[in-house]
C-alpha cells in the first residue's frame, strides 16, 4: 500500500473535474508529498496522464478497480 498525504475523492464527477481537484490539491502540498485521486470519469488516466508530462508531477501508481481508477501522484 502507497502511503499518501492527501486524498481527494472526485467519484461520480466527470472532465474537467477530476482534473481540477487535484490541481488545488497539489496547490496546497510541498514537494515529494502524495495525493491520493479516486475518479470514474473514463477518460481521467488520460488527462492525468497529459497533465503529469507537462507539469512533472508523478503518476507513481496507478490502479483500476472496477469502475474507479486511483492515481497516486506525487509533487514535484
Amino acid at each position: 500500500m502507497i502511503e499518501f498525504d492527501i486524498e481527494v475523492d472526485a467519484a461520480g464527477l466527470h472532465c474537467p473535474l477530476p482534473l481540477l481537484r487535484l490541481k488545488k490539491a497539489l496547490k496546497d502540498m510541498h514537494s515529494g508529498e502524495v495525493v491520493r485521486v479516486i475518479a470514474t470519469d473514463p477518460a481521467a488516466h488520460l488527462d492525468f496522464g497529459v497533465y503529469s508530462e507537462q507539469t512533472g508531477n508523478e503518476i507513481i501508481e496507478y490502479m483500476r478497480e472496477d469502475e474507479q481508477q486511483i492515481f497516486y501522484v506525487q509533487k514535484k
